[in-house]
C-alpha cells in the first residue's frame, strides 16, 4: 500500500466517524482482482442483504428441477403499518403469486414477507448450504426474514423510535455480541463486505471465477437472472447517486435495520471497467431517518473506488 492510498484511507476513516458512522468498505475490480477496502472483515449483521444469497438457493433449486418458478403459492398477508417495509408486507388479503414472481418482489422491492415465503420452499440451513458449496464463505444464514420485524421499533410509539435506535447503539459488545437478537453476530444472519464482494464477483464473472477447493461456478443462467434483479433493484437511495450515470449501470441489494445501513453492489462503465462495491455500515446517532448518514456512505465509496480506477492504489 503506497503513502497516497494510506492517506485517503486515513481521511475516510475520520470523515466516516465525524459523521457517526463505522463503517466497512471494500471496492474491487472485477477483472484485475485489484481492491481497496476500510476493515472489509467485520463481520456485521446483514439484514435485507441475505436475500441475495436467498435467492441463489432459490435460482439453483430451479435449475435443478427441485422447484417450479411457475408455480404458484399462497401468500399470507403482512399486514405491516410501521414505516419502511415493501410490496406484499403492506397487503391486506392473502394473493397467489409465482415463485418466480416472488424473486422479483424480494430482491427488487426488498418485500420480507415474499422473502419469508421463499424460505419456505428452502430454509435458511439449506440456503447457506447451498452458498457454500459455491466455495463462497463469510456468509451465515441462520433465520427468516419475519425476526427482523420483531426488533423495539415495532413497540415504540413513532415519537419514540429514537429509543430503539439509542438501544441498538448502546447495548453492543467489544465481540460483536448483542442484547437484541438481530444484532447480535452469533445469531443472526451475518456477512463481511469481502463475503459479500466475493459473492458479487461469482454472478458478474461467473466462468473466470476460480472456485473454492472443489466447489463448482454459479451456472451462467442463474448468474445472469440475479444480476438482471439487482440491477432492477428499485431502492436507489444510498449508493446509487454516486455510481450510476449516462455512461454506467448500478446493480444492488441494501439492507436497513434499526443503526445499520448496507448496500453491496455492481457499478458498469461504458469502458469496461467493472468494480464490485460493498458498503456495511453501523450509525452512532439515534435516529430513524438519516439522509446525511446515507450520502456519506456514497460518497466514501465512491472515493474508493475513483482511487482504485485511477490505478493509484
Amino acid at each position: 500500500m503506497n503513502t497516497n492510498t494510506e492517506r485517503l484511507l486515513g481521511q475516510l476513516r475520520r470523515t466516516l466517524r465525524e459523521g457517526g458512522l463505522g463503517g466497512s468498505f471494500l471496492v474491487r475490480d472485477l477483472d484485475t482482482g485489484e481492491e481497496i477496502g476500510i476493515e472489509p472483515d467485520i463481520e456485521f449483521p446483514v439484514a435485507s442483504l441475505t436475500k441475495v444469497p436467498l435467492a441463489l438457493a432459490t435460482l439453483e433449486r430451479i435449475r435443478r428441477g427441485e422447484l417450479d418458478g411457475a408455480a404458484t403459492i399462497e401468500v399470507t398477508p403482512g399486514r405491516i403499518t410501521t414505516p419502511g417495509p415493501t410490496g406484499l408486507s403492506r397487503f391486506r388479503h392473502s394473493a397467489r403469486i409465482a415463485v418466480d414472481d416472488l424473486l422479483y418482489l424480494s430482491v427488487c422491492v426488498s418485500d420480507s414477507v415474499a422473502a419469508d415465503a421463499l424460505f419456505a420452499l428452502t430454509p435458511p440451513d439449506q440456503v447457506a448450504a447451498t452458498v457454500h458449496a459455491f466455495g463462497l464463505r463469510g456468509i451465515s444464514v441462520r433465520h427468516t426474514m419475519h425476526e427482523l420485524t420483531e426488533t423495539p421499533v415495532e413497540r415504540f410509539d413513532p415519537a419514540e423510535v429514537h429509543l430503539a435506535h439509542a438501544l441498538a447503539i448502546e447495548s453492543g459488545t467489544p465481540g460483536r455480541g448483542h442484547r437484541l437478537p438481530q444484532l447480535d453476530t452469533s445469531r443472526a444472519n451475518t456477512g463481511t463486505a469481502r463475503a459479500f464482494v466475493d459473492l458479487l464477483q461469482a454472478l458478474w464473472r461467473p466462468r473466470a471465477r476460480t472456485p473454492g477447493a472443489g466447489a463448482p461456478a454459479i451456472h451462467p443462467d442463474i448468474a445472469a437472472r440475479l444480476r438482471g434483479l439487482l440491477a432492477d433493484n428499485l431502492l436507489r437511495h444510498r449508493l446509487a447517486p454516486d455510481f450510476t450515470s449516462d455512461a454506467s449501470t448500478w446493480s444492488s441489494k441494501t439492507g436497513t435495520l434499526l443503526n445499520l445501513r448496507h448496500e453491496v453492489g455492481v457499478v458498469e462503465h461504458a469502458d469496461g471497467r467493472t468494480y464490485a462495491v460493498a458498503a456495511l455500515t453501523e450509525s452512532q446517532v439515534a435516529a430513524g431517518s438519516q439522509p446525511d448518514a446515507e450520502a456519506l456512505m456514497g460518497q466514501v465509496a465512491r472515493r474508493l473506488r475513483d482511487h482504485l480506477r485511477a490505478g493509484t492504489v
